[in-house]
């Protein structure tokens, strides 16, 4: 009875665990992938309220290439 429990709570911190460093480098990836496509940029900017137009659009997409991401 209480391994049942134990193990059902130390696969959910695993599986939380797992899922957070999953997600950061799929996030990761979607963002690199942005600073090459201006489209996606653009896109992006769209869904958040903003119209942007191709000089901000450069601006930004020019932001994204000096911004470092660390990679652990």
């Amino acid at each position: 009875m209480w391994t049942t429990v134990i193990v059902s709570v130390i696969t959910l911190i695993v599986g939380a665990v797992a899922g957070f460093f999953i997600g950061t480098m799929y996030l990761r990836k979607q963002i690199e992938k942005m600073q090459s496509d201006p489209k996606m940029l653009q896109q992006m900017a769209r869904q958040m309220g903003y119209n942007v137009n191709k000089q901000q659009l450069n601006k930004m997409q020019q932001a994204m290439k000096h911004q470092k991401f660390p990679r652990r």
